[in-house]
């Protein structure tokens, strides 16, 4: 595997690459590192594609500029453009997980010429809204806590993943997994709660995530702290003003959806299954994957179904 340097404008990406054939660009999400798609990168290198796995900016060996107004998806699906400028490769394929899965849907949205197809991992597409997420889960959530409120304060949960990032990151990776107590990660606390309060710190940690995985995210967060990450739940807002061009538009490439069977995520809005019907808004759709008794960071979890799934997505283009 290489590594490169893509450059937008004054952001510098670090880009993994390895492989030769057809561009396949991977997008993580939080809190995480284009080493997340470790196991997909081996697997579609080995298979005739060139994959290349970004460090989003924010994190890792990435640019992290500190104003909020850098973290909104248009400039995000920006820098997913830059790498495949720069592979010139194109179009390429996008594979996107967590915030990943949002900003590859927006890059296929932004810049269809650049994107063949788009597969979405974990959060499906949702087209915009009568008012951004984040005033959504402020009625939801009312008295209660939930991350992306509590992430919106800056400096807060900066302070409180910082102080222990190994553990941190331990409890985070654990809660959202399909090896915790179902839906642990929204269990009730109260408003004032603070992130990690309640979570457990397993020890041992389940096998997909081994010591030295976990010691890669460790130092890059160590390197480059949370502020970065957090401003892209903290842009929703701009989110909103940007992308109203975007609205009433669905994704026209082919798209699929993988997930886990326990990811949290399906779980946010109370009473609504989120992953039920997740190609409502996609007018090529190739069908979704829910892989059972896995939980949000599928593609570590389970990487020979999340493979499979790809796989067959791919060749079906």
């Amino acid at each position: 595997m290489d590594f490169v340097t893509v450059t937008n404008g004054a952001i510098k990406l670090n880009v993994a690459v390895s492989g030769s054939g057809p561009l396949i660009v991977c997008v993580h999400g939080f809190p995480e590192l284009g080493y997340s798609w470790r196991h997909q990168i081996a697997h579609f290198a080995a298979g005739g594609f060139r994959v290349a796995a970004l460090d989003v900016r924010g994190y890792g060996q990435s640019s992290k500029p500190r104003e909020i107004t850098a973290y909104t998806l248009r400039h995000l699906a920006s820098d997913v453009v830059a790498v495949i400028e720069h592979m010139g490769d194109g179009p390429a394929v996008l594979f996107g997980h967590d915030w990943g899965a949002p900003i590859v849907w927006h890059t296929a949205l932004f810049h269809p010429d650049k994107i063949r197809a788009v597969a979405g991992l974990s959060v499906p597409f949702r087209p915009r809204g009568p008012v951004p997420f984040i005033e959504l889960a402020r009625s939801i959530y009312k008295g209660r806590f939930f991350y992306q409120i509590y992430f919106q304060q800056e400096g807060v949960a900066e302070a409180e993943l910082e102080t222990d990032i190994a553990g941190a990151l331990r409890k985070v990776y654990f809660a959202l997994s399909g090896a915790a107590p179902h839906n642990k990660w929204l269990e009730p606390k109260l408003a004032e709660a603070r992130l990690l309060d309640g979570l457990v710190d397993p020890q041992p940690f389940p096998g997909w995530m081994g010591e030295t995985d976990l010691a890669v995210y460790v130092e890059a967060f160590r390197a480059g702290g949370f502020r970065g990450p957090l401003n892209r739940y903290r842009a929703q807002t701009l989110d909103f003003a940007e992308l109203a061009e975007l609205s009433g538009r669905s994704i026209e490439q082919p798209s699929a959806f993988i997930a886990g069977e326990r990811d949290p995520v399906r779980a946010f809005v109370p009473g609504v299954d989120l992953y039920a019907d997740p190609g409502v808004a996609c007018s090529a759709f190739r069908g979704s994957t829910i892989i059972p008794g896995i939980g949000h960071w599928v593609q570590q979890e389970a990487p020979e179904e999340t493979n499979a799934a790809l796989e067959a997505f791919v060749r079906g283009l």
